[in-house]
């Protein structure tokens, strides 16, 4: 009878010990999930931040074609630098980069960096003009567009 009793004793200890490392194990499991999405997480966010500074180098290139095209009337390779332009924005446009539009909206000092202001008939902090072309790169603007904004017209004169 004391060894039935016994026995029974140790198989309630094996139980309770197995069920503590079926515990353990399920919580180490659990860490292990949230360390691999956390990992890819951070992997996520390193390559957004690399995409995101080598698309703002490349910046200063588009800047160049704008400003190049125009000029290239009568060349015969007009043509050429315009699809070489066209394709460098839809490979840039693929990763979520998108030019920020702003001409007739309301000047907002996240998007636009106000350059000078105009006095005409136009609402005050209207954009009149774009000067330097902004950028956002999947919502996130990595460059404000430099804008020139209205100021209204007063009839009062100064001095």
């Amino acid at each position: 009878m004391e060894d039935i009793e016994q026995l029974k004793k140790e198989l309630e200890d094996k139980t309770r010990q197995a069920e503590e490392r079926l515990d353990q194990l399920k919580y180490l499991q659990a860490d292990f999930d949230n360390f691999r999405k956390w990992n890819a997480k951070e992997k996520d966010a390193i390559t957004a931040m690399a995409n995101e500074r080598l698309i703002h180098d490349l910046l200063v290139i588009l800047d160049d074609f704008e400003r190049a095209l125009p000029s290239l009337e009568q060349e015969k390779n007009k043509e050429g630098m315009q699809m070489v332009y066209k394709k460098l924005l839809k490979i840039l446009a693929g990763y979520g980069l998108e030019p920020i539009e702003c001409v007739g909206k309301k000047f907002d000092p996240n998007s636009h960096e106000a350059i000078c202001r105009e006095q005409c008939g136009e609402e005050t902090n209207t954009i009149l003009e774009d000067l330097g072309k902004g950028y956002r790169l999947k919502s996130k603007v990595i460059r404000p567009s430099k804008v020139k904004i209205a100021e209204q017209v007063t009839g009062e004169k100064g001095d």
